[in-house]
């Protein structure tokens, strides 16, 4: 059976990103298995798994904004920011800190922001990665980037009966795709005064890919031993769900036409699409099987297939 579609994992803390694509690959016993975003190896939560042709997809997934539940820690830095990292030394109590000064903190973050990728992360500077570079004790300039919160909300506030006086704050954040969390967290922290570092981070939407609808990795291995994929793969003819583009039907002549890679002109006004003159859509057959995502050349005032997924017999 050819395997092909996406699946939600919800990733557990632990293994990277690269290392659930591996097992997802010698699970289903595919070779084309690639991610739309990656989490780090502590966080735990959504992770978008493209199978087969479903890889064509993960450019226009990649940019989905995220939803996240946060757990941060006043009172203590680390050095990587999150809980991976050695506590740095200027440790102190945030025991006087008000639940009003935080929710002042998280509003005033809220909304257009520039952000600076941290040292411990992914991003590649000069065909480098940061946190490999940071490993070594090599830190370099990064450029800021221009990220936009959406939403961040105080879920609780846990005061520590200890020594330390720390205080443990969950937020939920909604985001734009790129925005570190911890770095997130940091900012937090120095709008009260306080050090701060991320404690846990669980993703529970990427786009239009929830929490809800994901599975855990040995659930999937069970569906594929007990042969109910269906039960956890999301179909290659049914993935424009995910993708929130406005939706045309294709006839059998213009399904013909982009499965041969030729461009289209003239769709054909319908319901629910009236007025698409620019942009991206999905193009599906009449039967509903996903064919295509096309974007409108305004120079040459006509459709070109970015991808094509269906294939003629």
């Amino acid at each position: 059976m050819v395997v092909e579609g996406i699946i939600i994992v919800d990733k557990p803390a632990g293994p990277t990103s690269h290392d659930v694509v591996a097992r997802v690959r010698r699970i289903l016993k595919v070779r084309r298995v690639g991610h739309t975003g990656t989490l780090d190896p502590f966080a735990t939560g959504v992770l978008v798994i493209c199978v087969g042709r479903a890889t064509r997809l993960v450019q226009f997934l990649v940019g989905s904004d995220k939803e996240y539940l946060a757990e941060m820690r006043l009172g203590l830095a680390t050095d990587t920011g999150d809980p991976t990292g050695k506590a740095l030394p200027g440790a102190i109590s945030a025991s006087e800190v008000t639940e009003e000064s935080i929710v002042s903190a998280l509003d005033s973050l809220t909304g257009p922001l520039e952000q600076v990728p941290p040292m411990f992360a992914a991003k590649k500077v000069g065909g480098q990665k940061l946190y490999e570079l940071a490993r070594r004790g090599i830190v370099v300039e990064r450029q800021a980037v221009n990220i936009r919160i959406e939403k961040l909300e105080l879920i609780d506030l846990v005061r520590r009966p200890s020594e330390e006086g720390f205080v443990d704050v969950q937020f939920r954040v909604v985001c734009s795709s790129g925005t570190y969390v911890r770095s997130l967290a940091i900012d937090i922290g120095q709008r009260v005064g306080l050090p701060a570092h991320l404690l846990n981070l669980r993703r529970t939407r990427a786009g239009l890919c929830e929490i809800e609808k994901a599975v855990k990795l040995d659930e999937l291995e069970k569906y594929v031993e007990n042969g109910q994929l269906n039960s956890a793969l999301i179909r290659l003819n049914e993935c424009n769900s995910l993708l929130g583009l406005p939706v045309i039907e294709l006839d059998d002549e213009e399904v013909k036409a982009v499965s041969n890679g030729r461009t289209l002109s003239g769709f054909r006004r319908q319901s629910g699409v009236d007025g698409v003159g620019s942009g991206r859509v999905a193009l599906v057959t009449r039967e509903g099987r996903f064919a295509a995502v096309a974007e409108f050349d305004a120079d040459k005032s006509h459709w070109h297939a970015r991808v094509v997924l269906h294939e003629e017999n």
